[in-house]
């Protein structure tokens, strides 16, 4: 398995194979037409360990929705519901900035409580990630951010303003419409 964490300074980017780039990647995984590029990713493991703690992976083909609604329904139901799709022992693959692009295009907020999200919520947002994802690293683009480190300017659906707050034991910044996204504000410690 190969392991990356971004922290705060790095970062993935698809692009077609061969194009054209300034700068020494740290790592480039090179496929037909797209290739994978890091650059400046402060950890970079390979092993093996691990593996077995993954949820299902949401790139898969198909993607296994149903085990990963499997372990969605066994987690603690406390946990928000994107802290909960952040959590790699559930659902492999889905970062901050997938969190937010795809709860917001379901049209569902990350401040709920996992035991209140319906099972029909839960499969969208999932579906819905799985497509987003998908369609990215089949077309070797980054998609178009319409939440995703926006805070303080207008929902490209309602223009409400957009806001940001930690969540989760690890506080990761989560985007979200508080209008189109309607769910609990978040907590103030």
């Amino acid at each position: 398995m190969l392991h990356s964490h971004l922290r705060m300074s790095g970062r993935w980017s698809l692009r077609p194979r061969g194009e054209q780039r300034n700068g020494k990647p740290w790592l480039v995984l090179r496929g037909e037409r797209v290739e994978g590029v890091l650059w400046n990713g402060p950890v970079l493991q390979l092993h093996t360990r691990g593996l077995e703690r993954l949820g299902p992976d949401l790139l898969e083909r198909p993607p296994r929705i149903d085990a990963m609604l499997d372990r969605l329904r066994a987690a603690d139901g406390t946990l928000w519901f994107g802290e909960s799709l952040l959590d790699q022992s559930l659902i492999a693959g889905i970062g901050n900035m997938w969190l937010a692009e795809t709860l917001w295009e379901a049209g569902l907020s990350p401040w709920r409580r996992l035991r209140d999200v319906p099972h029909e919520d839960r499969r969208r947002a999932l579906e819905t990630a799985a497509r987003l994802m998908r369609a990215a690293v089949d077309g070797g683009r980054s998609p178009g951010r319409r939440v995703y480190r926006r805070a303080g300017q207008p929902c490209p659906r309602c223009r409400t303003q957009i806001r940001s707050f930690g969540q989760g034991d690890a506080n990761r910044l989560t985007y979200w419409c508080p209008a189109c996204q309607a769910g609990d504000d978040p907590p103030r410690a």
